[in-house]
């Protein structure tokens, strides 16, 4: 794959992995109970490995050449974004070191990671991205085979993905334990990013 489609993948990618939802909030909560954020951040990884190894197994090619399924998913998953974010709007939720204690007390590491696997693999935003961003990446036509095109840009989603939900992670324990208004704002802010990138990828798809 020639790095001008990688470098494009990529800083589509990222801003959906900054864009805060359902990862995010878990990475704030395990940020919150110590020894918590690398299993938790662990099993959400874990979950996009899922999803990569179903993609390089063919699924991605399938969708890809369907375009109303395309087109379908597309809007399904923009729509949830937009729902979502305004919904987050509406109530901005601030997290307490409290409500994080209760929410993780007597978890082991592995049922932290464990839940981290089953909030990223039934993330709707997981299906977003594999089965509609995905295929707008990969060229049948490459060098490179299908599966191997899909392979690294999963690897590299979910390299973004360690990275930033690690750091998302240990700033909450710095960060959103002692100042709850910052908490506030980061909600505002996450909701009116998912508004602005469901509406894109709606209006995007509209139009082609």
């Amino acid at each position: 794959m020639d790095t001008t489609t990688l470098a494009a993948f990529l800083a589509v990618d990222l801003l959906l992995v900054f864009t805060p939802g359902a990862d995010w909030a878990y990475a704030i909560t395990a940020g919150l109970r110590d020894r918590s954020v690398v299993p938790a951040v662990a099993g959400l990884v874990a979950g996009y490995a899922g999803y990569t190894l179903l993609a390089v197994a063919g699924l991605v090619v399938i969708v890809a050449s369907s375009g109303t399924l395309l087109t379908a998913l597309t809007m399904a998953g923009a729509g949830y974004l937009v729902w979502l974010g305004w919904g987050v709007l509406r109530q901005p939720a601030t997290l307490t070191a409290s409500e994080a204690e209760v929410g993780t007390q007597g978890s082991s590491r592995l049922r932290v990671m464990f839940r981290g696997i089953g909030i990223s693999g039934l993330n709707p935003k997981a299906l977003l991205l594999y089965f509609s961003l995905f295929p707008q990446f990969i060229d049948p036509a490459g060098a490179w085979p299908v599966a191997g095109q899909t392979g690294l840009l999963g690897s590299l989603h979910m390299t973004a993905c360690a990275v930033v939900y690690l750091t998302v992670g240990v700033l909450a324990r710095t960060v959103l334990r002692t100042r709850p208004s910052a908490a506030r704002v980061v909600t505002r802010v996450s909701g009116a990013m998912m508004i602005v990138i469901g509406g894109f990828l709606l209006v995007e798809r509209l139009a082609g």
